[in-house]
């Protein structure tokens, strides 16, 4: 018996080994792909210059804009640029965020107020954003409030729709079905209104951060002495292509990485919707 009992435990553990092994294998797998094109364009990048079928004035090689920011990292300017340029995006982005949050709960929630407010929002979101720089200059002056609020603008208009679009898609027999149950306004909000929305959301959140990290390069265009825009400047003035490039890698960076940490910020919220995805994928294959 005892020989039957670790033959069969021995037979999960290895079903357990191997079916770990195969999510550590597709987990490599994707990331290996997400590599693919990144190293496609540095590899072409290279050859283009190394073959001089692009003049090292416009383009310059890897290497040398790699020698560049090494030499910024060296002497403390790269760290400093990189850390006021991440503080003026996040104080925008919570500035924004925040205000978009409330008026696209307010307009999502009420007919009223929506057709108070939406059609106004809806006009000023075509406004591109360096018609903002001489008013918010003259209103907040040319220093940091000023590029914190151009900032906030571009952030806040993905999120108000979303967010509004979000709650207006709720469907309304689950609010129905929550009231026949005996939920009340608290309990609705609670377990049906914030789990249909923060999808939707977090949607929100990642386009408008996305516009935040294309934003700060026009604040930072308002007589900054200092970020990754003030580089690309700098780099242009004095001719120096290369740090004009390696400022734009520190911007996609940047952004992939702070887009990256609010998705997985998010994943404990959005488990009822794997979840949900998965059993209904299973009903299909199961009528199939």
């Amino acid at each position: 018996m005892n020989i039957i009992l670790k033959n069969i435990q021995l037979k999960f553990s290895i079903k357990d080994f191997s079916f770990l092994n195969i999510k550590i294998f597709n987990k490599i797998a994707q990331n290996s792909i997400c590599a693919i094109l990144p190293l496609t364009i540095i590899l072409i990048w290279y050859v283009l210059t190394a073959t001089e079928t692009i003049r090292s004035n416009l383009l310059p090689p890897p290497q040398e804009v790699v020698n560049e920011l090494l030499i910024l990292a060296h002497d403390g300017e790269l760290l400093s640029h990189i850390l006021i340029t991440l503080n003026r995006v996040f104080y925008g982005f919570i500035l924004g965020g925040f205000a978009a949050s409330i008026l696209g709960i307010i307009t999502g929630i009420s007919p009223t107020f929506r057709n108070l407010f939406d059609p106004t929002i809806q006009a000023l979101k075509a406004v591109p954003s360096l018609a903002w720089v001489p008013l918010f200059i003259l209103w907040f002056g040319i220093f940091e409030n000023s590029k914190v609020a151009l900032i906030s603008v571009g952030v806040f208009f993905p999120i108000y729709l979303n967010l509004m679009m979000g709650i207006r898609q709720i469907d309304k027999k689950i609010i129905e079905v929550a009231h026949i149950n005996n939920l009340n306004h608290f309990q609705t909000i609670r377990w049906v209104l914030i789990p249909g929305i923060i999808p939707e959301w977090v949607t929100g959140l990642r386009s408008g951060l996305a516009l935040g990290w294309m934003f700060v390069i026009a604040a930072e265009l308002m007589g900054a002495s200092e970020g990754l825009g003030y580089l690309m400047i700098d780099g242009q003035m004095t001719g120096r292509p290369a740090l004009i490039i390696g400022a734009l890698i520190l911007f996609a960076i940047a952004g992939k990485l702070s887009d990256q940490l609010i998705y997985l910020l998010s994943l404990p919220f959005l488990k009822w919707k794997s979840s949900l995805n998965n059993m209904q994928e299973r009903e299909n294959h199961a009528q199939n």
